[in-house]
């Protein structure tokens, strides 16, 4: 650029100014017209931004300042969601505490945040390791547990033998230990959950109201998984226990010919215990957890099964329904026992793998086809045009519109009831870890749990721990843990050794952001009048739910589910106003290079600090939004970025060298094109395609770039539209210019409707229906001068010298001449 514009001098100029103004500091008090601009906070597992973050924050901010201008109260926050496992690995392996390697991660990251120059309030900056904020985190579970939301039961987890240590799913990669390759085992533990199921259909229904990425909704539908059937009361012969089974298909309950059990069903070792088949069955179920363990597993792929020796006494007199641990049953849908039939494609497929008799009772109307379905040639499923053949009662109607009177007479003659179910799973909150929130949680001499008093919270992780794994929760070998609790609540008393999911960190850190005189970052032991409080319910009222919500889709069916949850039970335990959280999310796309994701094995991962102190934030900034549409993202290339270097340095130039102030007016097709760059830019931005805002602005530069003056008031208004888009530069331009105050805190420009009506038009000439020419005239030109000037147009000239037989004129496209 220039010698009088250095961007790395500029830039640091302009955010110490934004600073010391504190231009974006926000009064959530008295806030008129409240916009909450957010993204997905990160987790500072490494030291530096990547471009992801970039890509996502970049973009927001540049929003969130266009609303700003719009007149729009906005508050931005930042924070980091720093609990979690990463840090604890680091620990393991270098006896860096978790807390020192996050502290500095967090100070790094802090500074390269700052360094793009978005409108942070960082007076509301949140830290999730912080005793100030995760006594809120604490605070919530009391508040699941005394609502009866939080309960404790036996789960399943993964454990490396070696290595001692609870593995999380993502670390058992093809049922090994990520970090020493043994075999895993799973082990049974008291694990606490959260009832999210209980939320299910609410879920489901708020959906409905959400401004999201269909695909997203789609998503947390599916995984919610609403299911209409009947459950179907069942007994073992020869064995007494009784069941209930989940039928979603009641249709067909008279083709059921046998039943499968999930693994993991508690069922399964009692039934088979003291049989011959208990030592093959048990292996069996053993192999099935460690494999669907794994991140890999596929229950739809994997379709395995071993016979147990026992039957289900069938109610519906077809014969008693041989019993099968089958790989593919879901424990936690419906009562993880199925019934099954010839009419489901799995079912069907597994029958026919171990000799199991299938028997048909829907058939298709072509006889051709009947007698395939007859003959278990294939599987016939779910064709609402099926004929029943079973029960009598139900002979000769279709299957589509059978299903009601299907469930009723069921209900009248006690096989079964109307229920529904959800795939959606309660949610386990409990690691065996310890960097994470404490669980707020004691137990007496006898084992019962008790809530730790609020007066009591934060109720402190302890540092005196052992990180190297022992297979032992590490909070378990905490002496000072240990005294505390006893010297608090009493001889033989124990804490819970569990710490929280990091999911439960970021579920509400939304409202922890809104806290007026939160004393995040502070020591716990300061007092504020909000200190009680999550949220201060005006506040809350007036700001929720989240204006426009940023982030990756990977989150669509965790943390965008459980912060819904927390929010509808915070709602439901009478502290908020709102049930939903988030009221627009918007997913920003990849940005990949040369055509790949970029990861550090494929060596194509692009470092922003290089290319931010070579060409500056804006720079890098506009680049990312010039490459493509923003939820679609788009392919770096190191070389493209020359473009947007250059266009920044052409329009710094072209503003501070041809601005005139004795320039009072620009010429009228300067001003048009100047306002319709201003409605260009407003409709792009407002709907997040800032690739082609960019472009209209490079466009403009083109045109003025010829004028040999231009006035200060365009300079200006060219400043403003670059406040959102390269907003150090648009500071510069606009102080150079002689603006007062900030560019951010002026309006935005608003396009005036009369100045972008084009002043002439293109008339088409034809010659018995074909074209042979056109002409450029003046909008309001009189019909007959129009005619004029169409004949002495040189190119229709020779085609009308022989005469013109009529003259067709339509207004503002065409003249018409038949000869």
């Amino acid at each position: 650029m220039p010698n009088d514009y250095n961007p790395s001098q500029t830039e640091a100029k302009w955010q110490r100014k934004w600073e010391e103004a504190g231009v974006f500091k926000t009064d959530l008090k008295e806030a008129k017209n409240p916009y909450y601009s957010l993204v997905m906070f990160p987790y500072p597992s490494g030291d530096k931004l990547h471009i992801g973050h970039w890509y996502n924050y970049a973009p927001a901010d540049s929003i969130a300042r266009f609303r700003k201008m719009q007149g729009h109260d906005v508050f931005s926050p930042m924070g980091f969601d720093a609990f979690g496992l990463p840090a604890e690995n680091y620990a393991i392996k270098t006896g860096v505490h978790p807390a020192e390697s996050t502290k500095k991660n967090v100070e790094t990251m802090i500074t390269q945040l700052k360094k793009i120059g978005c409108m942070y309030d960082w007076d509301k900056m949140v830290n999730t390791t912080d005793p100030s904020y995760y006594r809120f985190t604490q605070w919530l579970f009391l508040e699941m547990f005394k609502n009866k939301l939080a309960y404790k039961k036996k789960g399943n987890v993964n454990f490396c033998p070696s290595c001692q240590t609870v593995l999380a799913n993502e670390q058992a990669q093809e049922g090994k230990c990520e970090r020493c390759g043994t075999e895993i085992v799973q082990k049974s533990l008291e694990q606490w959950f959260w009832n999210i199921k209980k939320y299910s259909q609410k879920l489901l229904d708020g959906l409905d109201t959400l401004d999201w990425p269909e695909k997203t909704k789609v998503m947390q539908r599916n995984w919610i998984g609403r299911n209409e059937g009947v459950n179907i009361p069942s007994r073992i012969k020869d064995f007494g226990d009784e069941f209930e089974v989940f039928d979603s298909v009641p249709q067909t309950f008279m083709a059921q010919t046998f039943t499968v059990i999930a693994p993991e069903h508690p069922l399964v070792e009692k039934m088979v215990k003291g049989t011959m088949e208990e030592k093959d069955v048990m292996a069996f179920v053993a192999r099935m957890k460690k494999l669907k363990a794994t991140e890999k597993y596929n229950f739809e792929e994997h379709v395995e099964g071993i016979f147990t020796g026992r039957y289900v006494e069938n109610p519906f007199g077809t014969g008693d329904l041989p019993i099968w641990v089958a790989s593919f049953v879901v424990m936690d849908y419906g009562t993880g026992i199925v019934h099954c039939s010839a009419h489901d494609t799995r079912d069907f497929a597994f029958a026919k793998k171990y000799g199991i008799p299938l028997r048909p009772v829907m058939f298709p109307e072509d006889p051709k086809e009947a007698e395939k379905v007859r003959n278990l040639e294939v599987c016939y499923a779910k064709d609402p045009k099926g004929v029943m053949m079973k029960p009598d009662q139900f002979r000769g109607r279709r299957w589509g519109e059978v299903r009601d009177d299907v469930i009723t007479h069921m209900t009248k003659t006690g096989l079964g009831k109307p229920t529904v179910q959800y795939r959606l799973r309660d949610w386990l909150v409990s690691r065996q870890r310890y960097w994470g929130a404490p669980i707020p949680i004691v137990y007496d001499p006898d084992g019962k749990p008790h809530p730790v008093p609020e007066e009591h919270l934060p109720w402190l992780l302890p540092t005196d721990v052992e990180f190297r794994p022992t297979g032992e929760s590490p909070l378990k070998l905490s002496k000072e843990f240990k005294s505390r609790t006893e010297k608090i609540f009493g001889k033989g008393w124990t804490p819970e050794y569990d710490t929280m999911d990091t999911f439960v960190c970021s579920s509400f850190y939304y409202l922890r952001y809104l806290m007026e005189n939160a004393d995040q970052g502070k020591s716990q032991n300061l007092k504020t009048k909000n200190q009680n409080l999550i949220i201060d319910p005006p506040i809350e009222k007036n700001w929720m739910p989240v204006s426009l919500y940023i982030g990756g889709p990977e989150h669509a069916c965790m943390h965008l589910i459980y912060a819904r949850f927390v929010m509808m039970a915070l709602k439901d335990f009478g502290y908020v106003s709102h049930d939903e959280p988030f009221k627009k999310l918007v997913h920003q796309g990849l940005v990949t290079h040369k055509g790949a994701k970029m990861s550090k094995s494929k060596g194509n991962v692009v470092s922003p600090d290089s290319f931010v102190n070579a060409h500056g934030s804006d720079v890098f900034r506009m680049y990312l939004m010039f490459m493509g549409p923003f939820e679609a993202g788009g392919d770096w290339s190191d070389l493209g970025i020359n473009g947007v270097v250059r266009f920044a340095r052409r329009m710094h130039r072209a503003i501070t060298e041809k601005a005139d102030s004795k320039l009072k007016s620009d010429s009228p097709a300067v001003m048009a094109a100047l306002h319709k760059t201003i409605k260009k830019v407003t409709e792009d931005i407002e709907k997040m395609h800032f690739n082609t805002a960019i472009s209209a602005l490079m466009e403009f530069l083109n045109l003025i770039e010829k004028e040999e003056t231009l006035s200060v008031h365009l300079g200006k208004t060219v400043a403003l539209l670059l406040a959102s888009l390269a907003p150090h530069l648009a500071e510069e331009l606009w102080c150079k210019l002689g603006g007062k105050g900030f560019a951010i805190q002026q309006p935005w420009p608003k396009y005036d409707p009369a100045l972008i009506v084009e002043a002439t038009m293109t008339v088409v000439i034809q010659i018995n229906g074909k074209v042979r020419g056109d002409i450029v005239v003046p909008k309001d030109l009189a019909k007959e001068e129009i005619l004029k000037l169409a004949k002495a147009n040189e190119n229709v000239k020779k085609y009308i010298e022989s005469g013109i037989k009529k003259e067709i004129y339509v207004p503002g496209k065409l003249v018409s001449f038949v000869v």
